[in-house]
């Protein structure tokens, strides 16, 4: 015999032989579903003694017109890294076509689920995150009571999460492949966080291709996406001998901590060193030289985020992974 309230939404949605979003569909008031799929569904709640979590009964009651922005980092790096300020912006523009307004929260942890238990108990309709690290077991606990939609990849890699992301991994190679087809043989990498998809992507497609020229990987340093994290990782490439003359760096804001560095050491870029960012971020171009380096659409994510998001709520059925492409925009460093 079932336990009263321990089946889950896609119990619910196996035992009627529908989709996820269908459950969601009646559990939202029954339209657009058809009486056959109706009628299946509520025979497997009443079977599986299934009691709705918060999110289907937000769907199925009232609405708080708020969606929350949850970014597991702390204030220095959300004030100081130009990407936030460029997903806000798209999360900004959507939400101004709709009827709700956004609340922020910043944080590196959880103590004593002081968020956790804001965002769970009914006072938003759903939330965002973005720039999640897979230790963040409180985002999970936000995802498994309220909808949610991820910038990026998801910290569990779970089918029926909902993200919207940038093709990190095609990012890395077309980085990578400049560098190779410009002639450099000794190609190193200063890696975004590998508790991060992003990360984790960036550093395949760098991986790929050197693989695929023939190329052994120079020296490969994590950063944490900080200028003082390049600047830190640039030195123990330095360090480790055998100087490369070519590098791919995972965000810009790493880029020029490196190039810093290499100034320090009284080393030219490109002349010595070729350098290519990731993310074409207003500080790509803020100083000399000109950072070449990969464009990810960050306003773009933002907006389509909250525009998936948005449909769920609606109790519509959007995609579950939505890829935005990067380009390649060439300038001084490499």
């Amino acid at each position: 015999m079932e336990r009263a309230g321990a089946a889950t939404i896609e119990e619910v949605a196996a035992r009627a032989g529908v989709s996820r979003s269908t459950v969601s569909r009646v559990l939202g008031g029954g339209d657009r579903v058809s009486p056959q799929a109706l009628e299946a569904v509520r025979h497997a709640i009443a079977e599986l003694n299934y009691v709705p979590n918060r999110a289907a009964r937000s769907l199925a009651s009232r609405q708080t017109h708020a969606v929350a922005l949850v970014v597991p980092e702390d204030t220095t790096r959300f004030f100081g890294d130009p990407f936030f300020a460029a997903i806000v912006t798209g999360i900004n523009a959507r939400l101004s076509r709709s009827d709700h307004v956004l609340n922020l929260f910043i944080a590196s942890d959880d103590p004593g689920d002081k968020a956790t238990s804001y965002l769970t108990a009914g006072n938003v309709d759903g939330a965002l995150v973005v720039s999640h690290h897979t230790s963040d077991t409180f985002v999970e606990r936000i995802n498994q009571s309220v909808p949610v939609v991820f910038g990026g990849r998801s910290p569990r890699g779970r089918e029926d999460d909902y993200y919207v992301d940038v093709d990190n991994v095609e990012g890395g190679r077309i980085a990578t492949r400049h560098l190779v087809e410009r002639g450099h043989r000794r190609i190193a990498t200063i890696a975004g966080p590998l508790d991060m998809p992003a990360g984790v992507d960036r550093l395949r497609g760098f991986r790929e291709v050197l693989a695929d020229a023939g190329l052994a990987p120079g020296p490969v340093e994590d950063g944490d996406f900080t200028a003082d994290g390049g600047a830190a990782a640039m030195r123990r490439v330095l360090a480790a001998g055998d100087r490369p003359d070519a590098l791919f760096v995972a965000s810009d804001l790493m880029a020029r901590g490196a190039i810093g560095v290499l100034q320090e050491r009284g080393l030219r870029v490109p002349d010595d060193v070729a350098i290519v960012g990731f993310d074409d971020s207003p500080v790509a171009t803020s100083l000399p030289p000109r950072l070449t380096t990969v464009r990810q659409p960050s306003r773009d994510q933002g907006e389509a985020m909250t525009e998936v998001l948005l449909a769920r709520l609606a109790g519509l059925d959007p995609p579950h992974a939505t890829i935005l492409q990067t380009e390649l925009l060439i300038r001084d460093t490499a």
